[in-house]
């Protein structure tokens, strides 16, 4: 026996018996209630902030308090019936009450379910009794919404009204359901209540996909995948977030669980600020400015009007410091303007739900480029395959469909038997990537947006990108349009930024040599304002409707 073996041998005999050190530790369920109540005691300063719109006052609360009230409405949701294991949804914009509505519920097992406002009010309903939701809370301006959806689900048991600065609760009629304001409740039914009990494994969330590859699909998200994405967003090369920072969350606390920021927040004493479903870019600019905002968070659609504002009043937010971007591609312009208007850093990034939705991000303080949407955090792999699935040899520097595994990825659909990842646990995000030598990924498109012409396939993104960067783009994408020879041909469709023109012979420079001539788009559209979904992405479906169709020759 050799000398090495023999020590390992020593080792393992000295050793304590496997499981021994676990039973040392105090078992601690990592559980999302455990946030609220680390900054109620710790930090007592903290705040969540709503604002009101133009000529209404802002809603403010310290943590203590919205702890307490959460805690409360947990009690009030026992009282309904509604326990460990139930659904209650929220079709709610963002607030210090759709905040105590999702803590009340993760204190006691219940599983929040997020709702758009802006979808149709039968596609709400089918996920409604997909999930067998029985509660629902709304927004004041939802009101009608309930009431249709009270018909439609009969799985709904009870309606609650929340708060929102300058809004009047209304009293829909809801038949026999009984429908509560968020005060109601509170007073006929609120009570202090032991939160935690059960396990990280349980389901805290469920977020539908936004159904732009299909019919939406239902994420659940666990306790433990939700906790482990909050620290990873703390991260000092992700968002970096501390005690000193006011977070602006522009992003809605539908669109897969806000990000995580209204974990996150709290999660570092951090001051939270929501616009309520304010979010023009006079809005931004007031709440920012009074609130000292020094992390925004939006999608890139939100950034547009609040820089169009700024340039047409000549304001300044002198406390931003930096934009996080996410949901779609950022045109470099954009990004420029950003970070040239505000003096502030613009980071990059790219998530899904199906990624809870945490995906990459560039670190705080880096350029702020399109071409680039970060590294990942641990606990999120990435991976480059060919059409069939096959690993790439190479995975730097070579364009690829693009797959990532980790602790909060995906493995099933809600309701679904089938795993939506192969054997190994790789999920198909369905975009293009790059990878280059520094581990930064650039999406460069969706396999499904590719564009065959003439048996060949052309890539928008690439397109995208380099028009992208002209000054005076503001949102540009490009789609193929039927053709009776080819198949399909690019049509570029723009919408420039405010005073802004660029000619059609501008664009076609900017491409020249630096694509394939076969590339050269068909056509160029131009639109007054882009067409977006409901998340905030270009309705890329919308515009396929408008331009695609073959034009006669």
């Amino acid at each position: 026996m050799q000398e090495g073996q023999v020590r390992v041998d020593a080792m393992r005999e000295a050793a304590p018996p496997l499981g021994h050190g676990a039973r040392a530790l105090q078992p601690y369920e990592l559980t999302l209630d455990k946030f609220i109540d680390h900054a109620a005691k710790w930090h007592p300063t903290g705040e969540v902030v709503t604002g009101g719109g133009a000529g209404v006052a802002v809603q403010r609360i310290g943590y203590p308090a919205l702890r307490e009230r959460a805690n409360r409405l947990s009690g009030a949701l026992l009282a309904l019936g509604i326990g460990p294991s139930d659904r209650v949804a929220t079709l709610a914009w963002n607030s210090q009450s759709h905040m105590e509505m999702w803590y009340a519920a993760f204190g006691i097992g219940v599983s929040c379910h997020t709702l758009n406002p802006r979808l149709d009010v039968r596609q709400v309903a089918e996920m409604v009794r997909q999930a067998n939701d029985r509660l629902i809370a709304v927004s004041p301006d939802q009101a009608a919404a309930a009431e249709q959806l009270v018909e439609l689900c009969s799985c709904i048991e009870h309606v609650v009204i929340l708060d929102e600065p300058g809004a009047d609760a209304p009293h829909p009629d809801c038949g026999k359901v009984p429908v509560w304001t968020l005060a109601q409740l509170l007073a006929q039914h609120g009570r202090p209540t032991e939160w935690g009990g059960f396990a990280e494994a349980a389901e805290a969330a469920l977020c539908f996909t936004s159904g732009t590859t299909g019919a939406p699909k239902g994420v659940p998200y666990t306790h433990r995948c939700n906790y482990l994405v909050t620290l990873n967003l703390l991260q000092s090369d992700v968002m970096g977030i501390n005690a000193r920072d006011v977070i602006l969350a522009a992003v809605p606390m539908f669109h897969a669980n806000g990000w995580g920021l209204p974990l996150a927040a709290p999660a570092a004493g951090a001051k939270l600020v929501f616009t309520g479903h304010h979010s023009d870019g006079a809005s931004l600019a007031e709440i920012i400015r009074s609130e000292g905002v020094t992390l925004a968070v939006g999608v890139p659609t939100v950034w547009l009007g609040l820089i169009e504002h700024l340039e047409a009043t000549g304001e300044t937010l002198p406390s931003l410091q930096r934009v996080l971007l996410g949901g779609s591609g950022v045109p470099q312009a954009l990004i420029d303007r950003i970070e040239a208007r505000l003096g502030v850093r613009a980071q990059t990034s790219w998530g899904m739900t199906e990624l809870s939705p945490l995906g990459t991000v560039t670190p705080p303080g880096s350029a702020g480029r399109a071409s680039t949407a970060g590294r990942p955090p641990v606990g999120v792999d990435l991976r480059l395959v060919d059409a069939q699935g096959h690993e790439l040899g190479e995975q730097r520097g070579v364009e690829g469909h693009l797959q990532v595994r980790g602790s909060s990825t995906v493995h099933r659909y809600f309701g679904q038997e089938e795993p939506a990842t192969d054997a190994q646990g790789w999920f198909d995000t369905g975009d293009l990537a790059v990878i280059d030598d520094a581990g930064n990924l650039a999406i460069t498109g969706r396999a499904k947006d590719l564009i065959k012409s003439g048996g060949e396939w052309i890539n928008p993104g690439e397109i995208e990108a380099l028009i992208g960067a002209l000054p005076g783009v503001a949102l540009v994408a490009v789609i193929g349009r039927a053709h009776p020879k080819w198949h399909e041909r690019p049509v570029v469709v723009i919408e420039t930024g405010a005073g802004a023109s660029v000619s059609d012979d501008a664009i076609r420079a900017a491409l020249n040599g630096r694509i394939p001539r076969w590339w050269m788009p068909e056509s160029i559209e131009r639109v007054e304002a882009m067409p977006l979904a409901t998340t905030g992405k270009i309705d890329k479906p919308a515009l396929r409707k408008r331009f695609g169709n073959e034009i006669a020759q």
